[in-house]
């Protein structure tokens, strides 16, 4: 049985190995336990070494050894991993029944990454998309509510969006600020820009320093879907 102060230098310890790999010095071991001198701390450290929780190491300063633990006691650093791990496994359940299934979703057609081109209505292609890419997936949105289109142009190359993309949109008719957004301009031209609400109206900004920033009045620009996914062939 140990006392709690030992018990807590323990954990000390132990918390400072998994850490730092090395263990606390007895100045900190003092200050994080309370106690006014490092005699005590010597005391503690010989308690343990008898009890058969630590070693110290021959030969080397500040060497100490955890040999095993209290029943039932865990560390920070073991509780904090038990939380990732738990976390990990949520995701990975939350996932797993959307590996290897796709849906067929409309490829609408080219969309401008560059100069705005006709706004687009082909709906005769269909495209299978992994539904990992959709952000239905957490029940935000549901599949139906995505499409996907070309791009074309290299005025969001910045973006990591490069001309013969093809970009999962998911509908809707707002977006924040910052987000990459299909945009329609005088209800004929579409556009794949960044968009940001100004108080002259709404910027369409392209993320290449070749293209310039478009600013239109706000009846102008109407939001036809938000960026949630890209598909890339090699």
């Amino acid at each position: 049985m140990l006392t709690r102060k030992q018990k807590e230098l323990l954990l000390l310890i132990r918390d400072r190995l998994a850490v730092d790999g090395i263990p606390p010095s007895f100045d900190e071991m003092k200050a994080a336990l309370g106690l006014k001198s490092k005699s005590g701390i010597h005391r503690l450290i010989t308690g343990l070494e008898e009890r058969g929780f630590i070693r110290r190491l021959p030969h080397r300063a500040r060497a100490l050894e955890i040999l095993r633990l209290p029943d039932g006691a865990e560390t920070k650093i073991e509780k904090g991993a038990a939380k990732i791990v738990k976390a990990a496994q949520s995701a990975v359940e939350a996932v797993s029944q959307f590996v290897g299934e796709s849906l067929s979703l409309p490829l609408l057609g080219r969309i401008a990454a560059g100069t705005p081109i006709e706004a687009l209505e082909d709906q005769g292609t269909q495209i299978d998309v992994p539904l990992g890419l959709l952000a239905g997936m957490k029940g935000l949105r549901k599949p139906a509510d995505h499409y996907v289109l070309e791009v074309a142009g290299d005025s969001m190359i910045k973006a990591g969006i490069l001309d013969g993309d093809r970009v999962v949109i998911c509908k809707t008719e707002v977006a924040e600020d910052g987000a990459i957004v299909v945009a329609l301009v005088d209800d004929q031209e579409a556009t794949l820009k960044y968009i940001e609400k100004r108080s002259n109206g709404v910027a369409l900004i392209p993320a290449n320093d070749r293209y310039e920033t478009r600013l239109f009045e706000k009846d102008r620009v109407k939001v036809q879907g938000r960026l949630v996914g890209l598909m890339r062939r090699y």
